[in-house]
């Protein structure tokens, strides 16, 4: 456990120091998220936050991770390397949509040859189209989950923290020191991210955490349950963003609008917000939401499979209730009036920066 804590710390040390020198570097570029209609900052802010977690993330593995995992580790680190790239062409000149999901798809496939691959099916290929598909979404939801300041980022260090724990009891360092970095990482750069914050993850770096998070969550390995019951504990995990983007898909399918193609200010925080809420409520709830969501994935490692499915229905039908109830409070999609204006980050469904 030390040497997790001291990737953590490290990386955390790493992404706090290098935040301040990418936000002068981006303003310097002119790589800012300029206000607008659907946003909730007045102020032009710096992108590329996103760049200091990945500097983080990265010297925390080169000094402090163990030098035989670098085979394994490689191809992980050019998957998520390839996925803060794309974020960082589309934060400084734009990507359309088809471009990002490509660049995703080649990531997801790059991990799937390095050995991040889900184990769930008897059938090889579709074994590989299943990861192909959580890689992608993960690292899209979370793209999504950047909507309103520190969320995106405080949810991921809560998704990592639990990643970091589950590996830790199961004695799996490769997959701890990937989440232990990952979670230094969004601590430092939440340190200017909170509200109101001074620099945002951008898609440099809200791509590169849903790709790290999702990797890590198909390497864990339970050996004390069945894999009938574990595959739940990585969704349970990542529930929020899940929750988030079947939320917004369904709020814009219902109202005839693209998924793909029209943003709005129908995420789940805008909803919190328009129920009274201030920012910062919204967020600090989320965040433990995420947090009761790590606790149930944590019963679930010694869940019986009845005990676990019982559990994961309930967990399933809360979602669904809630997903009702917010979808009641409505949300507005771009181009329409009424409400205050929210900002909303980028990612491959449209919801751009610019």
């Amino acid at each position: 456990m030390a040497k997790y804590l001291l990737i953590v710390v490290s990386a955390f040390a790493l992404a706090a120091t290098a935040t301040p020198l990418v936000r002068h570097l981006a303003v310097r570029l002119g790589i800012t998220d300029i206000p607008s209609a659907r946003k909730v900052h007045v102020r032009p802010v710096p992108l590329m936050g996103g760049l200091a977690m990945y500097i983080g993330f990265i010297l925390a593995l080169a000094l402090f991770g163990d030098r035989s995992y670098v085979r394994e580790m490689t191809g992980i680190l050019l998957g998520a390397t390839l996925c803060s790239f794309l974020g960082m062409w589309d934060d400084r000149l734009g990507l359309g949509p088809a471009t990002k999901l490509l660049g995703q798809v080649v990531a997801a496939l790059i991990g799937v040859a390095s050995g991040v691959q889900v184990q769930l099916l008897a059938n090889q290929v579709l074994n590989v189209a299943l990861t192909i598909l959580w890689m992608v979404g993960i690292t899209n939801a979370m793209n999504l989950l950047d909507n309103m300041d520190g969320l995106s980022g405080g949810v991921g260090a809560a998704a990592a923290a639990f990643f970091l724990l589950l590996a830790a009891m199961s004695g799996q360092y490769l997959v701890g020191a990937l989440a232990a970095a990952t979670l230094g990482a969004c601590i430092g750069f939440l340190v200017y991210n909170v509200n109101p914050a001074t620099i945002f993850m951008g898609d440099t770096g809200s791509l590169f955490l849903g790709y790290m998070l999702a990797a890590v969550g198909i390497k864990l390995r339970f050996p004390d349950n069945v894999t009938f019951v574990t595959w739940m504990i990585p969704v349970v995990v990542l529930g929020l963003p899940i929750f988030d983007t079947a939320l917004v898909v369904i709020s814009r399918l219902r109202r005839g609008t693209n998924p793909l193609t029209n943003p709005g200010k129908d995420h789940t925080s805008h909803r919190l917000v328009k129920l009274g809420l201030t920012q910062r409520e919204a967020v600090l709830i989320l965040y433990l939401v995420g947090g009761a969501l790590g606790v149930i994935a944590m019963y679930l490692t010694q869940a019986t499979v009845a005990e676990g499915y019982v559990v994961g229905g309930i967990a399933l039908l809360g979602g669904i209730y809630f997903l009702c109830k917010l979808e009641g409070v409505g949300g507005l999609a771009a181009g329409e009036n009424g409400g205050p204006p929210h900002r909303t980050s980028g990612d491959t469904a449209g919801d751009g920066h610019r």
